[in-house]
């Protein structure tokens, strides 16, 4: 197997960026998710509450630097507020994060459509994995959900698009959260769904559908990493990356084929044992 592509999130859900190299640091690859949108009361803004999120994009310009752009092609570029006083916020695990400069809060509380902050997170060795999400003594992570990557494969979004076309013209199961929807049903015709709805850091081609499931270790290039857990899917993958339009796809679908513990799972997520340079291209070996 190889890596067929690599994203980074320097902005938690916001837009990312493929990248043909990432540096992997202990709590995940280096400049992602290092910075979050939280509302002024500390809590954080997500494209899982605000859909439109997802319509801007941040890259990074330099190591303490990222562009954050919307759909008009305005942009800000905002520094890492090094050595900033931090304030408190309520994320699992974090109990504080330093501001960007004021002109970044009131830039993206205009396109956000509510008053929110730009906050970086100044020291990721502080943030646990939680052991719930199999955290081991040591771990730590960004701003990221749960463990510092997410891995998918293609061989398993292939199959996943098969069952929606197979799929098209039955009924919806029962007891599937309104809130894991966002909008009808596609309608007649099928468009394979991307992989990027997933919102993966790596992306490696595969042999077998969701035989993922049961990797414990991975090697990408020579690098090192453990298996935590399996991921749970939310709403941001019902939301084209492109259009920003709404549906059911692929929560429907995957909670036909592969819901249990009241969630639907597509990938899996790794804690890094070892540190250097991944690219696309690597050979990847499970264990």
């Amino acid at each position: 197997m190889r890596v067929t592509s690599l994203r980074i999130y320097p902005v938690k859900s916001l837009a990312g960026n493929p990248v043909e190299h990432a540096e992997v640091e202990p709590w995940g690859l280096a400049r992602d998710r290092r910075w979050g949108v939280f509302d002024e009361a500390g809590n954080s803004v997500t494209s899982r509450q605000v859909h439109h999120m997802l319509g801007l994009r941040a890259e990074p310009l330099d190591a303490s630097t990222i562009r954050i752009t919307d759909r008009d092609g305005a942009f800000l570029d905002v520094e890492a507020p090094v050595g900033g006083s931090p304030i408190p916020v309520g994320l699992t695990g974090q109990d504080s994060a330093v501001p960007a400069k004021s002109e970044a809060h009131d830039w993206l509380s205009r396109r956000v459509g509510n008053p929110v902050r730009l906050l970086w997170q100044p020291d990721p060795t502080q943030r646990p994995i939680a052991p719930q999400h199999g955290g081991l003594p040591g771990d730590t992570l960004s701003f990221a959900d749960d463990a510092p990557l997410l891995l998918v494969t293609e061989a398993s979004m292939a199959q996943l698009n098969e069952w929606i076309r197979e799929g098209a013209g039955l009924p919806d199961v029962p007891d599937i959260d309104p809130g894991d929807l966002s909008g009808e049903a596609a309608p007649d015709g099928f468009t394979p769904l991307s992989i990027v709805r997933f919102r993966p850091n790596v992306v490696v081609d595969g042999e077998t559908a969701f035989a993922e499931d049961d990797w414990t270790s991975v090697r990408i290039g020579d690098v090192e990493f453990r298996t935590t857990v399996r991921c749970d899917r939310c709403v941001m993958t019902t939301i084209d990356p492109v259009t920003l339009a709404g549906g059911k796809e692929p929560i429907r679908t995957l909670a036909r084929r592969r819901r249990w513990d009241g969630k639907t799972w597509f990938g899996i997520r790794l804690a890094p044992l070892s540190t250097g340079v991944i690219s696309v291209g690597d050979d990847v070996v499970v264990g």
